[in-house]
């Protein structure tokens, strides 16, 4: 298929129950507070009645109250929880070849193929995917690169689960007026060939298709276009992009090939939390110690400039007032209890209950225990989690050594003719890192139980080491420990 036709409605209709979902997991993603009153008003006339905290007006301006709803950063926090446990030891990408393994290390560490999968994982817990695109420059560097495109600006296709096609796109120029100009890029993946459009249209049409020398962020691409003056042929037979979702089913849409976002049936939870810590702090507010004095203690300053009391003043002469105020109430402190416990345990029972639903463990944001712990018991602790990661490991997987294999594909045929493609293995690290001083322990105590052999310590010691290097490492401490087998050929053993 083409690119779509002039004038189409975009994005896309078939995809706006999707859209919107996205759009308000980004405003909690965002943690801007503009954002998510905006998108909770613009709903508010279509929901149940329920009075959500970011549904309500804000303040008129001139109006004497000011906006005191606080927005707790969860949702982001949980999205970079999952990121962190996915890809914060960076995963160990290994195939057979000596030449193909070097020239992987070499592309996955020039453009920081971890930075990459850290930054795609965090957007995939928000919107409930992420896809991964190969692309290259040759003004930047002799190789192709990977990088993230998020959910919301893209327009799958699938047949069976499997991704067959997708349109990405990015707006290049918008006035942001009702109406006005936006100057949209389409990039299309297809089975063996890319295709570039530039759409000048509305906020809610692509519009016409102008060339793409229109814009210099399109202009650049013309030199690589091929006889239909608009397509990349990439020969290769796989499709140079893939969709990563970040956990299934789609609880909302069951069936379909989306993943869900980590917040799906959390908004409520969050709203609640949100509005909890601003009950909190206008308790504060209105707990500042505030005097109540008689009109009798004020100063009055002339006519027409009002009257006061100076409440850092500590000398003060007789105060002329009215007998009939005399026997009244003199100076009166007002200051209000603060519920600090009542408002901490319900932020914490709410955020418990929101990291839970996302399918994490309290104790990954810092709820619980908080004593020193083995990485042992710390994975126990966090079962929960781990499990979560297990599984969400399962979906980034293939996809990432899909890619990963589309890239060297096209190494060869772009850069490294010589070189002979591999589907990578993919082997994540682990998400809690071992105490040096437990480990060297748990090996001393093995040593004097003659226990455990000079190659499994090493490997226990370095559980990321490929054979070589292990089979190396082994042969040194043999070798320095004066424990060397000596070849029996060499020896004169069999002469």
């Amino acid at each position: 298929m083409a690119l779509p036709d002039a004038n189409t409605p975009w994005p896309p209709p078939q995809y706006a129950p999707l859209y919107d979902e996205m759009r308000l997991d980004d405003a909690w993603y965002s943690g801007d507070r503009r954002r998510l009153a905006t998108v909770y008003q613009g709903q508010q006339r279509r929901e149940d009645g329920r009075r959500r905290l970011w549904g309500r007006g804000r303040p008129r301006p001139g109006h004497h109250h000011q906006d005191g709803r606080l927005h707790v950063p969860l949702p982001a926090d949980i999205a970079t929880t999952s990121a962190d446990l996915l890809f914060s030891e960076p995963p160990v990408l290994s195939v057979d070849t000596p030449a193909a393994q070097a020239r992987l290390d070499e592309l996955t560490d020039a453009d920081g193929l971890a930075n990459t999968l850290l930054e795609a994982a965090e957007v995939a817990a928000a919107l409930g995917g992420v896809y991964l695109r190969a692309s290259w420059d040759t003004a930047l560097g002799p190789r192709p690169m990977l990088t993230a495109v998020h959910a919301d600006a893209a327009a799958p296709e699938f047949r069976w689960g499997r991704l067959t096609a997708v349109t990405f796109w990015r707006e290049l120029v918008c006035d942001g007026a009702a109406g006005g100009t936006v100057l949209r890029h389409l990039e299309r993946h297809e089975v063996g060939r890319i295709v570039h459009g530039l759409y000048q249209g509305t906020p809610d049409t692509l519009g016409t298709r102008v060339p793409l020398t229109e814009h210099p962020d399109t202009a650049a691409l013309v030199d690589s276009l091929g006889p239909a003056g608009d397509t990349i042929e990439t020969g290769l037979d796989q499709l140079t992009a893939s969709y990563v979702p970040n956990i299934r089913p789609n609880r909302r849409h069951r069936g379909s090939p989306f993943g869900r976002s980590d917040y799906q049936s959390a908004h409520d939870l969050f709203d609640a939390l949100d509005e909890t810590w601003s009950s909190w702090m206008r308790d504060i507010r209105l707990a500042r110690a505030r005097l109540i004095v008689p009109d009798g203690y004020l100063r009055d300053h002339g006519p027409g400039r009002g009257a006061s009391f100076d409440d850092d003043r500590e000398i003060w002469q007789t105060l002329n007032i009215p007998p009939t105020e005399a026997g009244g109430a003199g100076i009166t402190l007002s200051q209000f209890a603060i519920r600090v416990d009542e408002h901490e345990r319900t932020a914490a029972t709410i955020t418990r209950q929101a990291v839970q639903l996302a399918g994490y463990s309290a104790q990954s944001f810092g709820i619980g225990d908080e004593t020193a712990a083995t990485a042992t018991e710390v994975t126990a602790r966090e079962r929960r989690s781990m499990i979560t990661r297990d599984k969400k490991g399962r979906y980034w997987g293939p996809a990432v050594a899909d890619m990963l294999h589309v890239l060297l594909q096209l190494d060869r045929q772009l850069f490294t003719p010589s070189l002979v493609p591999e589907r990578p293995r993919i082997a994540f690290g682990d998400s809690v890192s071992e105490d040096p001083q437990s480990v060297a322990q748990t090996l001393s105590l093995l040593q004097q139980a003659q226990a455990v052999s000079v190659d499994t310590k090493v490997r226990i010691l370095h559980p990321d080491w490929d054979e070589h290097a292990t089979a190396a490492e082994v042969d040194r401490i043999l070798t320095e420990t004066g424990q060397a087998v000596p070849d029996p050929l060499q020896a004169g053993v069999l002469d």
